[in-house]
């Protein structure tokens, strides 16, 4: 049970920041009234774009933390990883919507860690596993 809850608290945090970011670009397209595409404005590409970027990492990111669920990988390193990870796309979608730079680059140092930490995570866990 417990080995999945790691999983269970990616999920929640991470459906939670993918599904507010979807209400935003929905929000933006009813604000500037733009049916399809984004219309050729800034604050469109903006919402759909920080929106694209959640679903792109947090989709392979969630199969990592699955990955380590299922190998009975420590718990502290799930929780180290899930925490980096959701607060780096917390950071990322912020910082889309208001062009800070400085804190989207905090975004991504945070995801792509957490990503390839992930990675070396698993490829440990399977190895130590056999």
């Amino acid at each position: 049970m417990y080995d999945f809850l790691w999983f269970g608290v990616f999920v929640a945090i991470n459906a939670l920041v993918v599904t507010l970011l979807a209400l935003f670009v929905s929000y933006r397209r009813i604000s500037l009234r733009i049916a399809n595409g984004d219309g050729g404005k800034l604050e469109m590409k903006q919402a759909i774009r920080a929106h694209a970027n959640a679903v792109e990492h947090t989709a392979i990111f969630g199969f990592i933390v699955l990955a380590l669920a299922v190998l009975s990988a420590p718990l502290p390193v799930q929780a180290i990883l899930v925490i980096a990870f959701s607060a780096g796309r917390v950071l990322h979608g912020v910082s889309m919507l208001n062009s800070a730079f400085g804190m989207r680059r905090l975004a991504a140092i945070l995801t792509y860690a957490s990503e390839l930490l992930g990675v070396l995570s698993v490829i440990y866990a399977l190895f130590a596993s056999l």
